[in-house]
């Protein structure tokens, strides 16, 4: 009986060195949380929604030799109808 128990006992020591081993491995591989990269260049306003999009990754739209920027399709589609109504 009591060579059972300090089996049992053994068998549960060395499942916990195992569960330490695993989990100190998978900390060792777990992505660090980075903070998202910061947007680099000029910032240009979106004259529909009035949001602040990358120059680099806004819709540009030349007018009357003016330019318009927009943050996506239906932006630039409502500034059309707007011109339209005029």
């Amino acid at each position: 009986m009591a060579r059972a128990f300090f089996r049992l006992l053994v068998y549960v020591f060395i499942f916990y060195l195992v569960y330490l081993v695993i989990r100190i491995f998978r900390a060792a591989t777990k992505p660090r949380n980075t903070p998202p990269p910061q947007v680099q260049g000029v910032m240009v306003k979106d004259e529909i929604c009035n949001t602040y999009v990358p120059k680099e990754a806004a819709l540009r739209e030349v007018f009357k030799g003016e330019e318009h920027f927009f943050c996506s399709e239906e932006c630039r589609h409502k500034f059309h109808e707007k011109l339209r109504a005029r």
